[in-house]
């Protein structure tokens, strides 16, 4: 299974809309929210890795 990013982003940003308070809890919480929505970004960004290969090498005589 893999994870919704946008959809785990969306729900995020419409929490911090509700954390409208000017108090210190809801300050903090905005804060770690933001914190979270970076991280999520960061992995929906994020491409895999790719496979090298290796080519043979030749030798060149001279």
């Amino acid at each position: 299974m893999n994870s919704d990013f946008a959809a785990a982003r969306l729900h995020l940003e419409r929490a911090t809309h509700y954390l409208r308070g000017n108090d210190q809890t809801s300050t903090k919480a905005c804060e770690a929210l933001d914190i979270l929505i970076e991280a999520i970004v960061t992995a929906q960004h994020t491409k895999p890795k790719g496979q090298v290969i290796e080519f043979p090498k030749t030798v060149q005589l001279r």
